[in-house]
């Protein structure tokens, strides 16, 4: 049998803690999930969950007893999470779903581990492990694990009817676990759901979606996606626009060391919109700093082939450099793409990578004069303070940053006059 005994995080005193608790007085406690399946796929492991067959109240009332904290989560479900040291641990009474209608589920609680194993969605998601550390496999995923098969348990229309997220789950775990080829069934069963995807919530579609998006390599994922018409259904912006993109980019991000940035992956495979992109903002529900950075993406120019210094600093300036180093980024991964054999591209990327270096480095110049200077000149409170300020704003910009603060007050009579 498979033993996980020797693993890190099985170790952990605040782990075997809870193994104590909950396996005493005719309970059962089992390690599922995430910290199961990255293990055996030598995958690094975040949080660790446990499924029992204890009634979410008796894990309440056995935690309070030992002065464990216990946090109602997700009680309804049958989810506490006990916190030891400040790290939470997710609870789940095992369970079998009474009742969905593709977005929810009511549960009943039991002890039957088959039944639910059976009720999870895919198979390298239902492993566990107990006390001693060995990997309980009830419905084939260790196999699934062996070749990298993402598949659904069971029948993959009925999993997905369950909860239609589970599609988009589909092809996240697929570009963080997946090798070859999809699964046939699944894929094809994604496909039919596909239209079911409008009924979800948007927090959880850009979830799903922004977490697919940090895989190693979402690429192969995307492809499938776009060609189940899963992509254009969540994202009609890359219908017309497509995924070419996605190669260049990742084939930059580890020759150079960039972080994986699930916006910047975003903006390669949309339009550059300001329109669009606003729009895709309010439908997926993207939070403020998501929102800004695709605008600001959308607004930053491209480098000319020829930019000078003096002109890349004023826009530097002027669209920020969140924007600015995001378009670099796309333009440099796309001339490295284009490269070989051209001199062309190899010199243009060339120029990019030194434009990145300057737009990572750059310190933003503070304007030297503010509203109570152009009162102080004579200026009456409103409108025209703004517009003298943005006038004298443009000629510091023109002038490279040169002019200082007695340059600048020496030109206001001037421009208050006209």
């Amino acid at each position: 049998m498979t033993n996980l005994s020797s693993e890190a995080w099985f170790r952990d005193p605040a782990l075997t803690r809870l193994f104590a608790l909950l396996n005493a007085d005719g309970g059962e406690v089992r390690v599922v999930g995430g910290a199961v399946r990255n293990s055996l796929m030598g995958v690094p492991v975040g949080d660790v969950d446990l499924a029992t067959t204890l009634l979410p109240e008796v894990v309440v009332e056995r935690a309070n007893a030992a002065g464990i904290k216990a946090v109602p989560t997700g009680i309804e479900h049958g989810t506490v999470t006990l916190v030891i040291d400040g790290v939470g641990f997710e609870v789940t009474t095992l369970r079998r779903d009474v009742e969905t209608d593709g977005r929810r589920a009511q549960v009943a609680f039991g002890t039957d581990w088959q039944v639910d194993a059976e009720r999870r969605d895919l198979t390298i998601n239902a492993l566990y492990v107990d006390v001693r550390g060995e990997v309980i496999d009830l419905i084939g995923g260790l196999a699934d694990i062996e070749t990298k098969t993402v598949r659904f348990i069971g029948d993959a229309d009925t999993r997905i009817a369950e909860d239609y997220l589970r599609v988009l789950r589909f092809f996240r775990f697929f570009a963080h676990y997946g090798g070859g080829r999809p699964d046939a069934a699944g894929l094809k069963a994604c496909a039919r759901a596909k239209d079911q995807l409008k009924t979800l919530s948007a927090e959880r579609v850009w979830s799903e979606m922004k977490k697919l998006l940090t895989a190693a390599d979402p690429g192969r994922a995307l492809l499938w996606m776009r060609q189940s018409g899963v992509l254009t259904e969540i994202l009609p912006e890359t219908e017309k626009w497509g995924i070419d993109a996605i190669p260049g980019l990742i084939a930059a991000e580890r020759a150079f060391g960039w972080t994986p940035e699930p916006l910047l992956r975003l903006a390669s495979i949309v339009p550059k919109d300001v329109q669009r992109l606003a729009g895709l903002s309010e439908r997926l529900r993207l939070s403020r700093a998501e929102a800004v950075y695709l605008e600001r993406f959308a607004l930053a120019p491209k480098p000319a082939e020829a930019v000078t210094d003096a002109v890349f600093t004023r826009d530097l300036y002027r669209f920020g450099t969140e924007g600015i180093i995001a378009v670099i980024k796309l333009e440099l991964a796309g001339a490295r793409a284009g490269a070989e054999g051209n001199p062309k591209a190899m010199a243009r990327a060339g120029r990019l990578s030194v434009l990145l270096d300057r737009a990572q480095k750059y310190e933003r110049p503070r304007f030297p004069l503010g509203g109570s200077d152009v009162i102080a000149a004579g200026a009456d409170a409103g409108p025209k303070v703004g517009e003298a300020l943005r006038k004298l704003e443009d000629e510091w910009i023109s002038s490279s940053f040169s002019m200082d603060r007695a340059k600048l007050l020496a030109r206001l009579p001037e421009i208050l006059k006209s």
